[in-house]
């Protein structure tokens, strides 16, 4: 007869689930030490992207402008905006227009508002003046307020 050997399994702790109260807070606290150190050298490059991004839109829509001008003799005019870069113009329709010139409908500049454009400009009265004024959306201004233009 064979005989099977009754072993006693020795009681396993329950598994701790979760965390304490104490490990919590010190993770809050080390990242809170990281934010307040980390924080301000990215948000002191914002203001720079937002002008690199109003160049950079700016380039863009004067490609479209000059595709623009290439199919219909002429920029669009004041009135017609640069809407008419996405949209036929309503006013004084052109003849050959053949867009949209854009992808997307015109945005605004990083700041939220719309460029401002003129055709004939002030500064090139052959062409267009487009251009933005910056974060304080007054002529001038220095860093992030600074106007951004299409002939700089």
């Amino acid at each position: 007869m064979i005989r099977l050997s009754h072993r006693r399994v020795p009681r396993q702790r329950p598994v701790r689930a979760g965390f304490t109260l104490i490990e919590i807070l010190v993770v809050i606290v080390v990242i809170a030490i990281l934010a307040t150190l980390v924080a301000p050298n990215i948000f002191q490059h914002v203001g720079a992207a937002k002008g690199a991004t109003a160049k950079s839109q700016i380039e863009m829509l004067g490609a479209a402008l000059d595709a623009y001008r290439l199919d219909n003799g002429r920029y669009p005019t004041t009135e017609q905006g640069l809407a008419s870069l996405w949209e036929k113009p309503q006013i004084d329709p052109p003849a050959n227009w053949r867009g949209p010139y854009l992808r997307k409908p015109v945005p605004p500049d990083p700041w939220g508002r719309p460029y401002n454009y003129m055709a004939p400009g002030q500064v090139n009265p052959q062409g267009y003046d487009l251009l933005t004024l910056g974060g304080d959306g007054k002529p001038g201004g220095d860093g992030e307020d600074a106007d951004i233009m299409s002939w700089k």
